[in-house]
């Protein structure tokens, strides 16, 4: 997963993320940025890795059909992008923000899984 982004401008780990997030491969996701998120959890960019693999996490915890813990995550995850810009790391983050806010709401108002087949998040770098 990481190989085809080596040699990019920004860690393959990290543009691999993005890639496995779009192509709903969540769990994925998750791992492939835990790989970078580790060794630097308590610099600066640390919890800005830390809400990516929350985010992801959600929509594990979706494709599972685990609407609680789903709502918890993406609660955690906006919580940790909060000190952050609006623009890091290549990610505008007030779209991350309207992202979950929308997921969010759909979990809350019907009850029911928002994450469909024709229904899913996308992410993108600027």
């Amino acid at each position: 997963m990481i190989e085809a982004f080596q040699g990019q401008d920004l860690d393959a780990r990290y543009l691999a993320y993005f890639d496995c997030f779009n192509r709903q491969l969540y769990f994925e996701a998750h791992e492939v940025l835990e790989e970078l998120w580790l060794p630097v959890r308590p610099a600066p960019q640390g919890n800005f890795y830390k809400a990516l693999i929350q985010l992801a996490g959600a929509f594990v915890h979706l494709q599972k059909n685990r609407l609680g813990p789903s709502a918890a995550l993406l609660k955690l995850a906006r919580a940790n992008f909060a000190p952050y810009p609006v623009q890091y790391e290549r990610l505008n983050l007030a779209g991350v923000e309207h992202l979950i806010a929308a997921w969010l709401a759909r979990l809350e108002s019907s009850g029911n899984n928002p994450l469909t087949p024709t229904h899913v998040p996308q992410l993108a770098l600027t």
